[in-house]
């Protein structure tokens, strides 16, 4: 499936959408009204725009996604680090960790992370 951009408004639906699906649109109206702080007419044109582009469906009054949220996200990295550092992972870790200081598990983690990936393309 072809990734359609999320902007900020549309992303922030999606979450509410991603951890509360399946939910009633009367519901999701209220939520949206509680969390973002919009209007009846704000939630259902922005569920028009999102099913036009098959990211979610209203049906029977019901919404759900049709993409999973780790999708987007991975989709959404890897432009953010695309358009801000040139596609460089190591300038972005860079420029994330100034100043920053990570724990123990931490670092495991991440060499852990970074083993398995090498160790998947290598094959």
């Amino acid at each position: 499936m072809e990734y359609k951009r999320l902007f900020e408004g549309s992303y922030r639906l999606m979450t509410l959408i991603w951890d509360n699906e399946p939910i009633g649109s009367t519901e999701l109206v209220k939520l949206c009204a509680k969390e973002l702080g919009w209007q009846k007419s704000t939630t259902y044109t922005m569920l028009k725009k999102l099913a036009a582009k098959d990211l979610l469906k209203n049906e029977d009054s019901v919404v759900t996604s049709l993409v999973p949220r780790e999708m987007v996200q991975r989709a959404e990295s890897r432009l953010f680090i695309e358009q801000t550092f040139s596609g460089s992972l190591p300038d972005f870790l860079t420029a994330f960790f100034d100043g920053k200081t990570i724990g123990d598990g931490e670092a495991e983690q991440l060499y852990a992370l970074i083993e398995a990936h090498r160790k998947e393309h290598k094959k």
